[in-house]
């Protein structure tokens, strides 16, 4: 069969989008009329924002007679959900290195899940035009990770590519000067890569790996068709997760050219098509054939760790700002989510009627789903992220973070105090021309909230990676988040002269002019005490002046917390008011009054 299926993997940041720009690129495949000039794949605007891929992706290249269906995968290690479905898809991987780093820890999560399902891996050693490059440092440390993860002797003697993806060229050799184009990929998948197996006359069969929905056609699933050969318009068994089937019609049959999907009469074993008509498919479904149905084992996808309570958002300025913010709101959206991440999940009825338990995979997965739920026009306030603890033999278990951190020297200090207050075991420790490099294994409640102090405690130098680990036993208590806040003492509009009195007190999170409320958060104590301040207050005006008197007082820069800054700074008892045009924080209780009948 003239198909080959191929992901991408890698660490955040090492080029997967950018290679399949070059790719895409060359084949001079139709790629539509609303493509941007790069990051072609990064279509969705938050990944545009932050350069990251969050959403799998499918497209495909012709290169000679050969289709050639290429996956983008996420790099990062909480939207390891979508990595571990779509590698089913894939016959073969390209993975990818950065000649200066080497491979991270991310690079290690990717190449551990495609190991298991016997892939074939082709390394490329990707941006050889940095000026700090090591090629040779990252060839070596590459064959230690597989050795390392378990390959076997076929995978162990992977072959290796260098590229510059961001120019578009690619080599067999580590000099730029004599590489031309990209084609050196292609020849290498053709070559290495096999056709996918399957038997075009058996009956039909196919595992949804990914979903996706359409104005027109409904819901869509999307994956490999393993034997046989389904036609628009006949009739097919829907076999869900638990075994139940239901007879269903192909009302749409689509493949993959360039970025499109285009509607076919008839589809071949191996490729990756877009079946739509089947109301309510899911991810890890069987489509097979109407006489002779038969299930394909589903995807096993590895459990949350982490997890918020969403409600209706129930401060004074509800409803001024979103579009869609009652509990039935909430659940519809939250509906939706499930259909399409396998790695999360929502269990109704926390502390409150309007209140949802959402879990994932981490802070990062939490926080993109209430970033783009705000965005959508959705208003909700959430709590302080919390681990997920469960039981094994009567023994209380709680889940792990690798972590590797790489800081200037003089800051070596400063990491092992604050890792070793939140209970991180030290495995690993090297210093070297002036750089300390440690790993370190930390549960992960004890590691919640310190992103934004290490980059403060660093002075924003230092580099830090994260993996889950695993789960142990309980470590005993962590006051990982000892902080105190600046609680408005009344509701109203913040006045200069008030800001000024408070930020003696500690560091303000608001601009002069913004309207508060009684109970919000407005900034952080010095202290790890909670105060009431009254920023609202304003200055009496008299008839009586003094020479010089205002001139030396000034109001320093408020912090402005962003999503995820406001989710690692809240405590136990504190809230994140989430509306598309505003973050604030708030106490759970916002009057002064019954906090205190509550601490007593």
């Amino acid at each position: 069969m003239n198909i080959r299926n191929i992901a991408i993997i890698a660490h955040v940041d090492h080029g997967k989008t950018t290679l399949v720009d070059a790719l895409l690129r060359f084949s001079r495949v139709q790629l539509g009329k609303d493509v941007a000039s790069e990051l072609i794949m990064d279509s969705n605007e938050l990944e545009r924002e932050r350069g990251i891929t969050i959403f799998s992706k499918n497209a495909s290249v012709r290169y000679g007679e050969t289709k050639i269906n290429i996956i983008d995968t996420p790099g990062h290690a909480d939207f390891g959900g979508e990595v571990e479905r779509v590698l089913k898809m894939a016959d073969g991987v390209l993975l990818l290195i950065d000649a200066q780093e080497g491979p991270m820890p991310q690079t290690r999560f990717v190449l551990k899940k495609a190991l298991e399902l016997g892939h074939t891996i082709i390394v490329v050693i990707n941006k050889i035009d940095k000026p700090n490059a090591r090629i040779t440092y990252a060839h070596e440390k590459t064959f230690e990770l597989f050795i390392e993860l378990g390959a076997d002797d076929r995978q162990v003697d992977f072959p290796v590519l260098y590229a510059a993806a961001r120019i578009g060229k690619a080599g067999l050799s580590s000099h730029l000067e004599d590489m031309t184009d990209i084609a050196p990929v292609f020849e290498a998948i053709m070559k290495y890569i096999p056709a996918p197996s399957g038997d075009q006359a058996a009956p039909f069969q196919m595992l949804v790996t990914s979903l996706t929905a359409d104005a027109y056609k409904g819901k869509i699933g999307i994956g490999r068709i393993a034997n046989g050969s389904p036609k628009q318009g006949e009739t097919i068994t829907h076999i869900a997760r638990d075994g139940n089937a239901t007879k269903e019609k192909i009302v749409s049959l689509m493949t993959f050219e360039g970025l499109n999907r285009l509607d076919t009469e008839v589809a071949q074993t191996g490729d990756i098509v877009a079946i739509a008509g089947i109301s309510d498919v899911t991810i890890g479904d069987t489509l097979a054939d109407k006489d002779t149905p038969m299930q394909i084992e589903p995807i096993h996808i590895e459990q949350p760790t982490v997890k918020m309570t969403f409600a209706v958002n129930t401060s004074p300025f509800c409803g001024k700002e979103g579009e869609y913010g009652t509990s039935r709101n909430i659940r519809e959206r939250l509906a939706k989510e499930l259909e399409t991440d396998v790695a999360l999940r929502v269990d109704e009825g926390g502390k409150g009627a309007d209140e949802f338990v959402v879990s994932g995979r981490g802070e990062l997965h939490l926080a993109i789903l209430i970033e783009r739920m705000r965005r959508e026009g959705y208003e909700i306030q959430v709590s302080r992220p919390e681990v997920i603890f469960k039981e094994e033999g009567g023994v209380t278990q709680e889940p792990l973070e690798d972590v590797w951190i790489d800081v200037p020297e003089e800051y070596m200090g400063v990491i092992l105090e604050k890792m070793g207050r939140r209970r991180g075991e030290l495995k690993n420790m090297n210093v070297e021309s002036g750089t300390a490099s440690f790993h370190f294994v930390i549960p992960t409640r004890g590691f919640i909230g310190y992103r934004n102090e290490f980059l403060t405690d660093t002075r924003g130098l230092g580099i830090m990676n994260t993996l889950f680990h695993g789960y142990a036993s309980f470590a005993g208590d962590i006051d990982s988040n000892p902080h105190g806040s600046l609680i408005a003492f009344e509701s109203g509009t913040a006045n200069t002269y008030g800001m000024i009195n408070a930020q003696e007190r500690g560091t303000l999170f608001i601009q002069p002019g913004d309207q508060v409320y009684e109970g919000q958060i407005v900034g952080q104590n010095a202290k790890p005490e909670d105060l009431e301040v009254n920023i609202c207050k304003e200055k009496r005006l008299s008839n009586m002046r003094s020479k010089g008197e205002g001139v030396a007082e000034g109001l320093n820069t408020p912090r402005i917390m962003s999503l995820e800054n406001a989710l690692e700074y809240v405590g136990d008892d504190e809230l994140v008011e989430v509306t598309p045009k505003s973050v604030r924080l708030r106490k759970h209780i916002l009057s002064a009054l019954e906090r205190k009948k509550v601490r007593k």
